[in-house]
């Protein structure tokens, strides 16, 4: 078996969307890809994101095991917390946990597809910077106040070297880069799709926000 650390365990898959229209993504299919997005995630985000994403993990896992049966997909989670908060929604609970979630998770994703596609410094091939700084423009910049974009600004000088960081992908294995770029471009290709069928369910629900963190 692989070394790498975003492949589904042995005996399992990740599964795929089902064909309803309704952008009703199962919980379980979401799990099975957190471990992933989070390993994934640890070796470029700093410490607060790393502790913004597991709190919200934690929120959403919280509702689904109180009823897994009423809670099956993200949609049902969103559609009972609306009536449950009233005008408080969707400004509470696993709703705005989620909210913020997929927002990191789509920074992770698009740093990754950045990498795979092969943007760099030219002056710098092996630093992240170009493709950290890309992502968090996409992805988290105007959903920032002044101080958390500069904090992340500086933060962009720690991040690892393009090698360390496929290296820790990989679990300390050593491995040519061209196949540990094929293994993130399969897993961008899983994955991808489902958080884009989550922000399409938070279009279609009018749950977006653009508050300022």
């Amino acid at each position: 078996m692989s070394a790498i650390v975003w492949q589904p365990r042995k005996g399992r898959t990740w599964g795929c969307l089902p064909a309803d229209g309704q952008c009703s993504v199962p919980v379980r299919l979401f799990q099975g890809v957190l471990p992933g997005l989070y390993c994934l995630g640890t070796p470029i985000v700093y410490s607060p994101v790393k502790a913004d994403l597991t709190g919200n993990i934690k929120k959403i896992r919280a509702v689904y095991d109180s009823n897994p049966a009423k809670f099956k997909t993200l949609q049902n989670i969103l559609e009972v917390e609306k009536e449950l908060h009233g005008s408080a929604w969707p400004k509470t609970g696993a709703t705005l946990a989620l909210m913020w979630l997929k927002r990191g998770l789509k920074f992770i994703l698009v740093l990754l597809q950045s990498i795979s596609d092969g943007e760099r410094d030219e002056e710098h091939p092996n630093l992240i910077r170009v493709n950290a700084l890309k992502a968090y423009e996409i992805a988290l910049k105007k959903y920032h106040g002044w101080m958390l974009q500069k904090l992340f600004t500086g933060s962009v000088y720690a991040l690892r070297y393009k090698f360390d960081l496929l290296k820790a992908l990989e679990k300390g294995k050593e491995v040519k880069e061209e196949e540990s770029i094929e293994k993130i471009h399969q897993f961008l290709t899983r994955v991808t799709p489902i958080l884009d069928a989550i922000y399409e369910m938070y279009t279609k629900m009018n749950a977006e926000l653009s508050y300022k963190a």
